[in-house]
């Protein structure tokens, strides 16, 4: 299955009323297990790459080349992502290395800023066939401001992805980055209601927080793309350190990065039932 566009698998798993998962890739461990429990699933999936990942490896072109080659030969449909990108030459290049889909964060700007600033991102990304997604307000827990009770107003996010064009709308109704427990409260009145009047698909980030059976009543009150990251890499850190504690001698990282790997994959495969069984 080659690598589709961001608009094919959102658009047709909002029409479904149906989410779809979105996994964060760090290394290329995290690619080949995405993929690998998307396919378990039978559904496709969204690779996403965020900023911080992209200063973590130096470049985005090492892990974003490593990203599309192995979503060009999944299965499955995959959407390869740029993430939380504040950067604006970093969504043109990811846009010339073939990304299929973009989140430009102008989020921190005045309203009047990250319009503007969205809207020339959109045009341009459109231009060339590419998805585009943005965040109005900020959704608690980013750079470590948590802030559970930050909202979104449905007429500020109407006006917002009408002034700017977006494809997809990330909103905060609860959830906060960086959660390592899933105790998060999400205002399923308020996805309801902003499910009610934006005109595109609603984005749910900080997920890791939200437990399975609030993943499944969120996406049946209105939310698309769920975005989930420090959970799995809970699964993944886990494993490395169940192995390493039973084998202190262990030395080859394929011992104990292939069985984090594959639990990351058979993780994958679980989440994107619960976000499938509306």
């Amino acid at each position: 299955m080659p690598l589709v566009s961001g608009a094919e698998v959102v658009l047709a798993a909002a029409k479904a009323g149906r989410g779809v998962g979105a996994f964060n890739v760090i290394q290329l461990e995290h690619a080949t297990a995405l993929i690998a429990g998307a396919e378990q699933a039978g559904a496709p999936v969204i690779l996403q790459i965020s900023e911080n990942a992209v200063k973590y490896h130096g470049a985005l072109k090492p892990i974003g080349v490593a990203t599309l080659a192995a979503a060009a030969d999944a299965k499955v449909p995959v959407v390869v992502h740029l993430d939380h990108a504040m950067d604006r030459d970093l969504v043109t290049e990811a846009v010339t290395l073939g990304f299929t889909s973009v989140m430009y964060d102008a989020s921190k700007l005045e309203y009047a800023d990250n319009v503007a600033a969205t809207t020339e991102v959109t045009a341009f990304c459109h231009e060339h066939g590419v998805f585009v997604e943005a965040e109005i307000g900020e959704v608690g827990g980013k750079d470590g401001v948590h802030a559970p009770g930050a909202r979104t107003r449905p007429a500020e996010a109407l006006a917002f992805a009408e002034a700017t064009g977006v494809d997809a709308l990330a909103v905060a109704v609860g959830s906060s980055h960086a959660m390592t427990e899933r105790t998060a409260t999400l205002d399923f009145d308020l996805i309801t209601q902003l499910k009610d009047v934006v005109p595109v698909p609603l984005v749910l980030h900080g997920s890791s927080g939200v437990a399975d059976a609030d993943l499944t009543r969120a996406v049946e009150a209105g939310m698309t793309k769920v975005n989930i990251a420090t959970h799995l890499n809970n699964v993944f850190t886990g494993v490395v350190r169940e192995v390493l504690a039973d084998n202190p001698k262990l030395v080859d990282t394929r011992k104990y990065l292939g069985p984090a790997r594959d639990a990351v994959a058979t993780e994958v495969a679980r989440l994107l039932g619960v976000l499938r069984a509306v």
